[in-house]
């Protein structure tokens, strides 16, 4: 203590420092003065004062002060035990009065281990350490190990009876006992008198006193214990009823997965991968959505979002995480028959690139039932555009025509143009589609088939929609390119009249469209039967001339009908003709007597007709694939 002074410790066999400090001035006016230090704070940081540790294993000590700064004027140096010295700011003068301050020495052993300590002399005393004592490795001193006394003992624990007994019953300190206490070795034990029990080790009560006692620490246990039981049930059941629930996702999860799995097969997904395989559809084109996508998609198949219904299944408006709008279709529960059909819709649709076909997004098999998702086409169906008199949008020849034109050429398109020819097979009006701009879309190949290049025709079971159906297929059942030409006239003389191929509430004259059609053509009275909103402010040359055309489409000879490439080539010269389209060619002309008109097509197109098969029935009442909701 005291300023610019240096103090060292030093080994007195070699003179070597082994600790030292070093206290520097801080005067004011030749005035000691002390750092100012917060409330509770000891200790010394070099300031008018240093302290430092003696290292362990230290055998001698010689201690040296000097002084280092000619502003000290009093320097003082001692050891102490650290736990007594409290640096304050009248330390320095309090201890310069002392005659001696407290030090501790303490012992250690380093000639052996504490495993050695355990033995015996032949006095029957550790060979370290002395009796109720126990050895202990101190790090502070190195190697070294160190003796204490048993708890209960106090003494020196190196001598060898150094530890002694402490009586705990002469200090109340250090016992618990409320009546008599009983020294034991190194401990103590408790007793009552007459009249008294112990019930707690330490306490005793009167025996009238411990039935009231016992019921109340009964009473207290037993609450503390259904609380504890009861705690522990809970948490318990809700370790089981989580393990449960967890075991139930999993089980859930899995049985999801194997029904999802049970569904793809069903619905035809091995199908569709061997085609994938094959080659013969465009499998970039195709992606397969999950049926979480879908359920999305559609808000779990709200029915706010459903489009249209019809005999093979529901179509729901939807949108794709990526904000695409689209038209899911959900088919209805097929059986194995029909899986093929379904599959070939998907097929065919990946194959075909054409403006005015709907394009296929993709495909769901993971699902009950199986679902297609199209792009979205707003504005239904061509057959509600002509059939749903709409005062919004004012029916004309021109958007007649123009629809005509687009269809035939994807029509054409689908027979010629596309890598491998396919037939539609079920050409109608509810089929064709109407997008924003009114633009025709050809939709619905469930029952459309390929064929091979140098195929003339194929020979199925018959497929298609009454009033549409070609005769010479129906009788044959062979369905040739011309079929879907026939179909295709009859869709013309829909636009052309405005009338439904097939109406029950007409006389038996007009029952049948494309029998009342050719007979008035054959009359000279089609202009009888044109509908009147397109005949105003019309070309009427432009009228004759489709009226022509799709009386050739209908000829029941199909190899006397034009193809699809000759039709929609001779649509676009009557489009772009501007009323100045003059028939040069003169063609061959179906020969429609009157027993033909009503024959067995006439009446086979009546209500008395036998089922074609399941398919053809229900495609009499078939919804079209999208319906316009505005």
């Amino acid at each position: 203590m005291g300023c610019g002074n240096l103090a060292l410790m030093k080994s007195n066999d070699d003179d070597t420092s082994t600790a030292g400090c070093v206290s520097i001035c801080n005067l004011t006016s030749g005035e000691l003065v002390f750092p100012k230090k917060k409330t509770g704070e000891s200790g010394c940081y070099g300031i008018n004062c240093c302290q430092t540790t003696i290292p362990p294993s230290s055998w001698f000590m010689n201690p040296s002060l000097e002084s280092i700064d000619s502003r000290g004027r009093c320097k003082t140096a001692f050891m102490v035990d650290q736990e007594w010295f409290n640096y304050k700011v009248t330390d320095l003068h309090a201890v310069q009065e002392m005659e001696y301050v407290p030090v501790v020495l303490d012992w250690a052993i380093f000639n052996g281990t504490c495993e050695l300590s355990a033995t015996m002399n032949a006095s029957g005393v550790n060979s370290f350490c002395g009796s109720n004592a126990y050895c202990s490795q101190e790090p502070l001193i190195g190697d070294g190990n160190r003796c204490f006394c048993n708890k209960g003992y106090e003494g020196n624990p190196y001598l060898p009876r150094g530890c002694q007994d402490i009586n705990e019953c002469l200090d109340q300190n250090l016992n618990r006992c409320n009546m008599t206490c009983t020294n034991t070795p190194g401990s103590y034990s408790c007793s009552c008198l007459d009249g008294y029990v112990s019930y707690d080790t330490y306490n005793c009560y009167k025996l009238s006193e411990i039935y009231v006692k016992a019921s109340r620490v009964y009473g207290k246990r037993s609450r503390v214990k259904a609380v504890v039981i009861g705690t522990g049930t809970s948490f318990g059941v809700l370790l089981l009823l989580l393990g449960m629930w967890w075991l139930y996702k999993i089980v859930k999860r899995r049985k999801k997965l194997r029904l999802k799995e049970k569904f793809f097969k069903r619905n035809g997904g091995l199908l569709l991968q061997q085609q994938l395989s094959s080659g013969e559809c465009n499998v970039d084109k195709i992606k397969l959505f999950t049926s979480k996508e879908l359920e999305k998609a559609t808000d779990h198949y709200n029915e706010n979002r459903i489009l249209g219904q019809g005999g093979q299944g529901t179509v729901y408006k939807g949108m794709l995480i990526d904000g695409r709008i689209v038209a899911i279709k959900k088919s209805k529960m097929v059986d194995e028959g029909k899986l093929e059909q379904f599959i070939n819709e998907v097929v065919i649709l990946s194959q075909i690139i054409h403006r005015n076909v709907v394009k296929l997004l993709g495909c769901c098999l993971e699902t009950e039932v199986p679902q297609l998702v199209y792009e979205y086409i707003p504005n239904g169906t061509l057959s509600q555009y002509i059939h749903d008199h709409n005062e919004e949008f004012p029916v004309s020849w021109e958007m007649h025509l123009r629809i005509a034109v687009e269809v035939a050429s994807a029509v054409y398109y689908l027979h010629s143009a596309a890598s491998i020819p396919i037939y539609h097979r079920d050409i109608k009006s509810s089929n064709i589609l109407l997008d924003d701009k009114y633009r025709a879309k050809v939709s619905d190949f469930g029952t459309s088939r390929t064929i091979a290049v140098d195929q003339t025709h194929l020979t199925t079971r018959v497929h298609g929609t009454l009033g549409y159906l070609d005769p010479e297929y129906f009788q044959s059942s062979q369905f040739t390119e011309k079929s879907d030409v026939y179909s295709f006239g009859v869709v013309l003389v829909e636009l052309l009249t405005g009338q439904k191929p097939i109406s029950s509430n007409k006389c038996e004259e007009g029952r049948n469209l494309v029998s009342y059609f050719l007979f008035s053509m054959k009359e000279n009275r089609w202009f009888d039967i044109i509908d009147a909103r397109i005949v105003r402010d019309s070309d009427k040359e432009q009228i004759m001339a489709v009226a022509n055309l799709a009386k050739r489409c209908l000829n029941l000879n199909g190899k006397k009908r034009p193809t699809m490439k000759e039709v929609a080539m001779e649509l676009e010269g009557i489009k772009n003709s501007n009323g100045g389209f003059i028939m040069q060619r003169n063609y061959e002309q179906a020969e429609y007597a009157v027993t033909e008109l009503s024959g067995p097509w006439d009446a086979a197109s009546t209500s008395t007709m036998p089922p074609l098969d399941d398919r053809t029935a229900s495609s009499l009442d078939i919804q079209p694939l999208l319906v316009h909701t505005s």
